[in-house]
């Protein structure tokens, strides 16, 4: 028996997050820049773009995958152990590769691009193992990077992504609501974390049906484990006083928001009370900043002062909000669209941005614990549009 290196294996009906016209759309603003690059033939290799031109996000375990995006094919590359899966959740061509031979995905790559042609990649992702594998096979006349100008693409969204991510904000809201009616004295993080999710994922089913259910989680922490912003949910015990951190992460189709929120168990000592207080004043100025015309850079030295003019600057660990889209904790980033003093992105209507100021104080000290509200905002062509609704402040979260 013949075995191939490659094959067609279509079967199912297509089921994608959106009609067939968003992503043309996509595709049709990739090839303006491939042409103005002087680029004949992307290869992507990331989860983040092969989802955002084609809609089929991949789990690799251990498997390379790609997209191939020339002046007229789209074509995903996928493991034969996902049969037709791929093809089901794809916008254009899918081509499947075995595992009998190996580097079968190169050659099914070739088979789309051909060699000696200009080809972009993904200087963010593609690994040096695979880059020496790109030259081989596919003897390129050049390679341009893509990614940064893919990026800029992904942080302007259409109509079509600004409705899911509103989805997923209200969706958000949802597993906020079920987490504050889970917290009490003596509740596990790991218990008020899966009543969290669990919420989540019922709401995604319920609004989309037809969907992959996938990624969605909880980090919710308490007391010294709220120092980080992205510390694991563990199985410490709530305490009254404690200081929490609520933080929903809803995922449709690939597409991330999120709902972040400080909280105490029934009481607040005055310590802490003012730190709260002063994270959400940030907050709030913070989200009378995002405006089309102001840069990444100016809101973050704004936010800055504030800070500065209340002793806390020194008490501040990472930027102040970034973008939304395709995107999660270990796939994608728009970095060129975050709040930090080395960003000079203008806003511009249609982007996406959260506002999440933080203040961290020290264990020992007065007012200990990591304090952080997180909203997400639309830019819009005279201000923005906040699609957070959960509460926050002291008056509604201070709870159990």
């Amino acid at each position: 028996m013949e075995r191939p290196q490659f094959y067609r294996f279509h079967q199912g009906d297509r089921i994608l997050p959106f009609a067939a016209e968003e992503y043309d759309a996509r595709l049709k603003g990739l090839r303006a820049r491939m042409a103005e690059a002087g680029v004949e033939a992307c290869v992507f290799t990331s989860m983040h773009n092969i989802a955002y031109y084609s809609g089929f996000l991949y789990c690799a375990f251990g498997r390379p995958y790609g997209l191939v995006v020339t002046e007229s094919e789209s074509v995903t590359i996928s493991a034969g152990i996902d049969a037709a899966q791929p093809w089901r959740r794809c916008h254009g061509d899918n081509i499947t590769y075995t595992d009998w031979q190996r580097d079968n995905y190169w050659r099914a790559i070739l088979s789309v691009t051909g060699t000696g042609r200009v080809i972009g990649y993904e200087g963010d992702h593609l690994s040096l193992l695979q880059s020496g594998k790109l030259d081989h096979f596919l003897a390129p006349k050049s390679r341009v990077d893509v990614a940064p100008m893919t990026m800029v693409q992904r942080m302007h969204k259409s109509a079509a992504e600004l409705e899911i991510i509103r989805a997923g904000a209200a969706t958000a809201d949802v597993g906020g609501y079920a987490i504050r009616e889970a917290v009490k004295a003596g509740a596990r993080e790991i218990d008020i974390a899966m009543a969290g999710r669990d919420a989540m994922e019922l709401e995604i089913a319920k609004r989309y049906p037809d969907a992959e259910y996938r990624d969605t989680w909880v980090w919710f922490q308490s007391g010294i484990n709220t120092d980080g912003a992205h510390n694991p949910v563990t199985a410490r015990q709530l305490e009254v006083g404690d200081i929490l951190s609520l933080n929903t992460f809803p995922m449709i189709s690939g597409y991330y928001t999120a709902l972040e929120r400080t909280m105490f168990v029934r009481e607040v000592d005055d310590a802490s009370l003012k730190i709260w207080e002063a994270n959400v004043g940030a907050h709030e100025y913070g989200m009378s900043l995002l405006k089309p015309g102001a840069s990444c850079a100016e809101i973050t030295a704004k936010i800055n002062d504030f800070f500065a003019e209340r002793d806390l600057l020194q008490y501040r660990t990472f930027g102040y909000g970034h973008s939304f889209g395709v995107l999660s904790h270990y796939y994608g980033r728009e970095a060129g669209l975050e709040l930090r003093e080395d960003i000079d992105t203008v806003l511009e209507p249609g982007m996406v941005i959260s506002m999440e100021p933080m203040l961290t104080i020290a264990d020992g000290q007065p007012g200990a614990g990591g304090y952080r509200e997180h909203d997400i905002l639309i830019i819009t062509e005279d201000g923005n549009e906040n699609i957070t609704g959960y509460p926050y402040g002291p008056e509604f979260n201070v709870v159990g």
